[in-house]
């Protein structure tokens, strides 16, 4: 067996003493990420909270002016439009529960948010749970995460299986 050539000898070791500085970057960049994707969960987190409020001047603080809200229904609504009608529907947005929450850093100070939400709410005719998905885009502005936009569909009610009264 003939020997590999003399000059892969360097280039191995030259290899082997970069690892760890690979390693390194590795970490850092993971690191970045998980800052990045802490301060836009805050930003959620406050949005939901300024939701719940119907607090006009939080939202307005959270919100992108440039904001393009699509509800399940398929209304649209802007900055303006959103909060007025966050507080002046009479609706109670009671609870926002996260089945699935993925956040995505998409490019600089874009960060994409993903997921499945059970939004309760009451209104003057009653309790409603919305079951839905939803993509929603976070942007950086002047140094703040500002919510830019939201598009969402309702997920079909659950089916119960058919009872079998025949048993078979």
């Amino acid at each position: 067996m003939t020997p590999p050539p003399f000059f892969l000898f360097p280039m191995k070791s030259t290899l082997l003493r970069l690892l760890p500085l690979l390693a390194l970057f590795t970490a850092a960049i993971h690191a970045a990420d998980d800052k990045l994707i802490a301060a836009v969960r805050a930003a959620d987190d406050e949005r939901i909270a300024a939701t719940q409020a119907a607090d006009a001047k939080r939202l307005d603080a959270i919100y992108s002016d440039a904001l393009h809200y699509a509800h399940s229904s398929g209304k649209i609504d802007t900055k303006a439009t959103q909060i007025k009608g966050i507080t002046t529907s009479g609706n109670t947005y009671e609870k926002f529960e996260h089945k699935e929450q993925t956040f995505i850093p998409a490019g600089p100070g874009i960060v994409l948010m993903t997921g499945r939400i059970l939004i309760h709410m009451s209104s003057k005719t009653g309790k409603v749970v919305n079951d839905i998905n939803y993509l929603a885009v976070w942007r950086e502005e002047q140094g703040k995460w500002r919510f830019l936009a939201w598009q969402s569909c309702k997920n079909p009610p659950a089916v119960e299986a058919p009872v079998n009264v025949m048993g078979k």
